[in-house]
């Protein structure tokens, strides 16, 4: 039994060895510091920490920036894509802009299809010419004798002509 015991006596005396060994790697491996070494350690790592918040805090003014900008290019981009539409139906010939818009999309956003299955939407593109021609009749304005037009509608009108005379 007397070489248990030592058995057992060896392996107590091993853990605390091993304890002791670790304790000394560990105080080899950091370095001694000082309390003024430790206060400006400290202070250094506080203001990377400010700097880093500043950093932070720029990154996120200009992200908010950059959003706002992305916002009002969108917006001025699909400002712009209505202005071009209008502009299609305008040189399309529409009657009512804002009529053709409504059921643009129903044609895939096409102004020759929409004008193709809508034309009511649509005015005639060409000008009419203006008329010309006689109709056989004098102008509704001139009048080459006053006397013989009278004449001519109190006949029309089937009014005598012995009125005129008294």
């Amino acid at each position: 039994m007397v070489a248990g015991d030592a058995h057992g006596a060896e392996t107590q005396e091993e853990p605390k060895a091993q304890e002791d060994l670790g304790q000394q790697q560990t105080a080899q491996d950091k370095p001694q510091v000082s309390g003024t070494d430790w206060e400006k350690a400290v202070a250094e790592r506080d203001e990377k920490i400010a700097a880093l918040e500043a950093q932070v805090a720029e990154a996120a003014k200009n992200a908010e920036a950059a959003e706002q900008l992305r916002g009002e290019i969108a917006e001025l981009k699909a400002q712009g894509e209505s202005d071009r539409i209008d502009f299609k139906l305008q040189l399309a010939g529409v009657r009512n802009v804002k009529a053709a818009r409504a059921i643009l999309a129903d044609h895939g956003g096409n102004v020759d299809a929409l004008k193709e299955a809508e034309p009511w939407l649509f005015a005639d593109a060409p000008v009419a010419k203006p008329q010309s021609g006689t109709t056989g009749l004098p102008n509704a304005g001139t009048s080459t004798d006053a006397g013989k037009t009278m004449k001519r509608w109190r006949k029309l009108a089937g009014l005598d002509d012995s009125n005129d005379k008294a």
